[in-house]
């Protein structure tokens, strides 16, 4: 190959991949019913009642797909699972494809693929509806569509990687930072390419009326404009959500983040993951490549200095493991019994830790590595005893009254499961709930809160309160609802166009 990379590439191993693809899909649907809804897609089934062109902390894609997944495969935990299923399994072809892309033949690509299903990271998000899940096989997307400019020079490619990073941008803003950290990166090694000796490389094709970027540029600024106009007008509220976020990280999440970061891609793999990145710096051939593997640090020091979650530079891990695949084979000799040894454990381990494998009350065990297994539990029992708590209070004040919850989670429980209890709409000052509001002023009798045990926020805007319950979800799983108090209060201070101000939560 020579060092421009601009040769055929080695056939695409269809059925090999398309078979791991389908394997993890059908693991995923398989236990995607073991537990229970996540916090996040109870929140995402409620926005997904109120479509907008944004939401205070997300764009307008992953709450779409929750309504879309829930009405054509139905609205419990599996059916809502299957487009993330779906997702994670096109996720294993856009890795397989990546290795493609850096050169690997059949054995490379089957054991990229390999390596992408076993990663705790695709299982986690694959198992669950989240922003995250999207967002993966898009930034793949991405990732594939740059190696391809890279490697080829080709301008045509702009325009799919404009159109690319337009639709991941409906679904996070995550996708600037990739762009940036591999904006970098290209500088520097085009900064080192010309101190290095040898024949320049060649300078990129474009198009033939647009340069090749700015083509680009305005085709993802044409398909996200809807959501960047949503913001504006709202004053950028997904900026002021990362900010909290941010601080509420602190200095143990920057210290933190290197651990945690391997810890959920998969320890296992991470060894391949040095050879891609070892070959990608070094080797003659992938010399086109190296931006990718540059930006792997580079946006891991974005993401610390961001105070950003250990997964944001993930999908770029997996390209960088790509590139490792190859080599990792030939020193194998193309015996796949070791390498089978070898995905087995990251398997087992990364669906231990991701996967709801475990019997419910077992939970505790995974939970100190996952937290988003716990937050699985307990929703029905949730909303039962916030209904027996509603039934007390006198049928001629419940007329009037008013269910308000602490967070998006406790809203989107009642939402779910509430109506078959007899209880009303929940509102809520968290997030996105907030615009949903407020109560109708007329609504000046009880007041009924559910409210996080460490919360007692919401009670002080109330008078007479007192509490009459306690959640539990009776399991001992702990997660941010256990033994969250149910209050009853006489009322508010003021009316609640006044007083909804003061509740608003990011």
């Amino acid at each position: 190959m020579r060092g421009d990379g601009r040769v055929g590439l080695p056939p695409f191993a269809v059925r090999p991949v398309l078979v791991v693809a389908t394997a993890v899909a059908g693991v995923l649907i398989a236990l995607s019913g073991r537990y229970g809804f996540h916090r996040d897609e109870l929140y995402f089934l409620l926005a997904g009642r109120h479509p907008a062109w944004g939401y205070v902390d997300q764009p307008p894609l992953t709450p779409l797909l929750a309504r879309v997944g829930s009405a054509v495969f139905g609205a419990d935990p599996t059916g809502l699972r299957v487009v993330p299923a779906l997702l994670s399994g096109c996720s294993v072809v856009l890795t397989a494809l990546l290795a493609r892309e850096l050169g690997a033949g059949r054995d490379g690509q089957v054991l990229a693929a390999g390596c992408c299903a076993c990663s705790g990271y695709l299982l986690a998000i694959g198992h669950l509806l989240s922003t995250s899940t999207f967002d993966l096989t898009a930034e793949l997307g991405v990732l594939l569509l740059t190696a391809r400019l890279l490697r080829t020079r080709d301008g045509r490619w702009w325009p799919a990687l404009g159109a690319a990073v337009g639709t991941t941008l409906l679904n996070k803003q995550l996708v600037l930072s990739l762009l940036l950290a591999l904006l970098l990166a290209l500088l520097v090694d085009l900064s080192a390419a010309r101190a290095r000796p040898g024949p320049p490389l060649p300078r990129p094709g474009g198009a033939r009326r647009l340069p090749g970027p700015l083509l680009a540029l305005l085709l993802a600024l044409l398909i996200c404009a809807p959501t960047l106009v949503w913001q504006a007008a709202h004053g950028w509220p997904e900026l002021k959500v990362a900010r909290v976020l941010s601080h509420v990280d602190g200095l143990s999440g920057r210290l933190l983040f290197l651990p945690l970061h391997l810890l959920q891609f998969s320890p296992v793999l991470v060894p391949v993951a040095v050879v891609g990145l070892r070959r990608l710096l070094r080797a003659d051939e992938l010399r086109w490549a190296r931006p990718l593997g540059l930006g792997y640090p580079l946006l891991c020091a974005l993401a610390l200095l961001g105070g950003g979650k250990p997964y944001y530079p993930l999908p770029l891990l997996l390209a960088v493991t790509a590139a490792g695949c190859e080599p990792v084979v030939r020193r194998a000799r193309h015996s796949w019994r070791s390498l089978t040894g070898f995905l087995v454990l990251a398997a087992a381990t990364s669906a231990l830790a991701a996967l709801p494998v475990l019997p419910v009350r077992a939970v505790t065990v995974t939970n100190a590595v996952d937290i988003d297994q716990g937050e699985q539990i307990g929703w029905p029992r949730l909303a039962r005893t916030t209904a027996a708590a509603w039934a007390g209070i006198p049928t001629a004040q419940r007329a009037r009254a008013v269910l308000l919850t602490s967070n998006y989670g406790e809203a989107g429980a009642l939402a779910r499961y509430g109506p078959a209890y007899g209880l009303p709409t929940a509102y809520s000052g968290h997030m996105s709930l907030y615009d949903w509001g407020p109560p109708p002023d007329g609504d000046d009798g009880p007041v009924l809160l559910v409210e996080q045990a460490d919360g007692h926020r919401l009670a002080g805007h109330f008078t007479g309160c007192r509490t009459v319950d306690r959640i539990d979800n009776g399991l001992g799983v702990a997660n941010q609802e256990q033994h969250a108090e149910v209050v009853l209060c006489e009322g508010a201070h003021q009316r609640w166009s006044a007083l909804w101000p003061s509740l608003r939560e990011y």
